[in-house]
């Protein structure tokens, strides 16, 4: 029976630590001056504004790994939710959201 616990905390740990290594995971700043935080929820990741106008609104939920991700984005001024992609590189990360993967719109948000 304790092994079994032990087994289950150091499987819990582990993807804990899968998901904390994600380069998205952080604070970033907006294109508006707004702080976004992404953090790991369920098996996605949950961008929430902590910050501006919409503090507390979640505004998009990604999934992905190595830098590349994928899921919807909202924007909390329209109340209107898109297709969305989200690109890290370095210190930066590219968010996109798209209608029919045609009309598209993109920031650039830097870590803080």
């Amino acid at each position: 029976m304790i092994r079994a616990a032990i087994l289950a905390a150091a499987l819990l740990l582990s993807a804990s630590a899968a998901f904390a290594e994600e380069p998205i995971v952080g604070n970033w700043k907006t294109v508006e001056g707004d702080t976004a935080a992404i953090t790991p929820c369920a098996d996605s990741y949950c961008v929430t504004l902590k910050t501006g106008k919409y503090a507390g609104k979640q505004i998009g939920k990604m999934q992905g790994k190595g830098g590349s991700y994928t899921g919807e984005l909202t924007d909390p001024s329209e109340d209107k939710t898109y297709s969305g992609s989200g690109t890290v590189s370095g210190n930066s990360v590219r968010m996109k959201g798209c209608v029919l993967k045609v009309f598209c719109k993109s920031q650039t948000w830097t870590r803080l």
